[in-house]
């Protein structure tokens, strides 16, 4: 056997996945591609500190105390967002992968239902009471273990709404 023919029968590292037996080529590209944006989100919200729920509720809580800044924040994050989902949105009429070679499963539904209304509500609710929601959640809870309870019950309410879909 030359190092020719072994080169060939291998996989290459960008290939594998840990745990994929060699032989099996599997790619990275979508666990990097989820990685990356995951860091970066998760710096975006420290960074303009909407990991901390008391500058969410100083946004929330109008009156002589308010704070724009999470306007802006989201202003900024729609400015970054649109282009690219309109790309991925071209992409995905053309039948093309996205960039990390991953099909795009792009939401069909186009109803306003019970459910949609009823999960709004309590997003809404959960972020206005607490100043927090999933992200921030997942960001805090590393720098401030307080939000332990929040997470526990944000993994508990995920858990119990898979569990009631299936039922249905």
């Amino acid at each position: 056997m030359t190092i020719h023919s072994l080169q060939q029968s291998s996989p290459q590292p960008s290939q594998l996945t840990a745990g994929s037996p060699a032989g099996q080529a599997t790619s990275l590209a979508p666990a990097l591609w989820a990685v990356t944006g995951g860091t970066l989100f998760g710096l975006g919200l420290l960074w303009s500190g909407m990991a901390n729920p008391e500058r969410v509720l100083a946004f929330l809580t109008l009156g002589q105390h308010w704070n724009p800044a999470l306007m802006l924040v989201m202003a900024g994050a729609i400015a970054v967002a649109a282009p690219l989902f309109w790309l991925a949105r071209r992409r995905w009429q053309r039948q093309q992968p996205s960039w990390s070679g991953q099909t795009i499963d792009w939401p069909t539904a186009t109803r306003i239902d019970r459910k949609l209304l009823l999960g709004a509500t309590l997003f809404g609710a959960g972020w206005g009471l607490a100043g927090i929601c999933p992200g921030p959640a997942l960001v805090g809870f590393i720098l401030q273990p307080a939000i332990l309870g929040f997470v526990v019950a944000m993994l508990a309410g995920m858990w119990l709404h898979d569990r009631v879909l299936q039922r249905t």
